[in-house]
């Protein structure tokens, strides 16, 4: 089991961003701003969908990684912490998944 964390790719992520590195993708993705990261998001999302549904596992796993990258790209683009999403999930660990959703029909 890998000791790599979505905490360690936020760290990483972040650090990168901060660089002036002109050969950094993820510095370049920063500097054309949030729709840009999240059409790429959505591409990811997209080819993540089309592995599964081909039944690729390598695809899966390849464009998983793909996806939660550029999850965190636009997370902190958006200046929110992987650790407000993660308290969310906790906080909706709490109920069942039809009485979260449905309480999220009400708001």
């Amino acid at each position: 089991m890998s000791s790599f964390t979505l905490s360690d790719l936020e760290r990483i992520v972040a650090e990168r961003a901060a660089s002036a590195d002109a050969g950094s993708y993820t510095a370049s993705l920063y500097a054309k701003g949030i729709g840009k990261a999240s059409q790429k998001l959505g591409e990811e999302a997209v080819e993540t969908v089309i592995a599964a549904v081909s039944g690729d596992a390598k695809g899966i796993v390849s464009e998983s990684a793909d996806l939660l990258y550029h999850l965190v790209v636009v997370l902190g683009i958006s200046g929110i912490k992987l650790d407000d999403v993660l308290a969310e999930l906790e906080r909706r660990t709490a109920q069942t998944g039809l009485e979260e959703k449905a309480a999220r029909g009400q708001g």
